[in-house]
């Protein structure tokens, strides 16, 4: 069965102006050609550091940036080349739910209003009380009562004001969902709430989801398969529990050694891999490796060749020290 989501060779580069000081512009690769896809009805995991163009990566894909270059074919449809009738269909089958639950509601809406806005602007209720109705079973689907509705956003707390965005993304039963860093603004306890709901849901309903984060222990319980960008770039990409068990990128190591262990004694002995130096600039990043800066490990072919991600046998791997 062909994939959902096909991203092939995604780029998005930004224009920088000059700045203060006489400081010059030039171009921020923020996705710098890029390549994966995810199976109908799984989960794909996208993790860095901040600023490596994991959230640009995912506007990017639903079309909320322009590509520099590349393609996402969903379903089979190419989405750039789409008109905007076409596109607008699209949005349907192709949601996000954003990372500040805070700056993501209309302040001056109600939660009716804003869970209802994408049943509007598809037309997807024949009568006022239909979209009610719609309104309600959505909250009531997230958690939420069907009271909640007349409220604002002020009223509500960081995890309810998640949940209302997810109400608002399945207001149109889409397929596939971007979910942009959704837990990273809320406390630990609500954290596993909101993931428990994302998981039920896509059991319930076949959802695919494009999981961003920068919690490899959170992302471990809720990917299928899990890609680790860095600096615009996607390094390592495996199913999830080869990725834990296996790791063969320096970099992942060194995230995967910054989880702790539910085990004092092994926590005690355990060795955790230290990246020096600062993340280079992707307005000027290094040729070669762009890792190759904070690699113990590198070598000169690491700053002469960019390495490709090479496929060995399932575990994708973009290093030169890999064979």
């Amino acid at each position: 069965m062909a994939p959902l989501v096909e991203v092939r060779n995604l780029k998005k580069y930004f224009s920088v102006g000059e700045g203060w000081f006489g400081r010059k512009g030039g171009v921020l690769k923020a996705v710098d050609d890029i390549n994966f896809t995810i199976d109908r009805g799984r989960t794909l995991g996208l993790v860095g550091e901040s600023g490596c163009g994991k959230t640009t990566a995912g506007r990017t894909i639903c079309r909320l940036y322009e590509p520099t270059a590349g393609e996402t074919i969903f379903d089979g449809a190419p989405v750039y080349s789409l008109s905007p009738s076409e596109m607008l269909s699209l949005r349907r089958r192709m949601q996000m739910i954003f990372q500040d639950p805070y700056a993501s509601l209309n302040p001056r809406m109600t939660v009716g209003d804003i869970v209802g806005e994408p049943i509007d602007i598809h037309g997807l209720a024949g009568s006022k009380q239909e979209r009610l109705a719609m309104v309600h079973e959505l909250l009531h689907t997230v958690g939420l009562s069907p009271e909640h509705a007349t409220r604002f956003p002020h009223e509500f707390s960081g995890g309810q004001r998640q949940r209302i965005g997810v109400a608002r993304a399945l207001a149109v039963e889409p397929e596939f969902i971007i979910c942009d860093e959704p837990i990273s603004a809320l406390d630990v306890s609500i954290q596993a709430q909101v993931i428990n709901m994302l998981e039920e849901l896509q059991q319930k309903r076949g959802l695919t989801y494009l999981f961003i984060a920068h919690d490899l222990a959170m992302v471990k319980h809720t990917s299928h398969r899990i890609a680790v960008m860095y600096l615009g770039k996607i390094v390592e990409m495996a199913e999830s529990v080869e990725l834990y068990k296996n790791p063969q990128h320096p970099y992942t190591q060194a995230l995967l050694s910054a989880i702790p262990i539910p085990d004092p004694d092994v926590e005690a002995v355990r060795q955790r891999i230290i990246l020096e130096g600062d993340v280079p600039s992707p307005i000027d990043p290094p040729p070669g490796c762009r890792f190759r800066t904070r690699c113990k490990m590198a070598k000169k072919i690491c700053g002469e060749q960019d390495p490709e991600l090479v496929n060995l046998g399932g575990h994708d791997v973009a290093c030169h020290l890999v064979k």
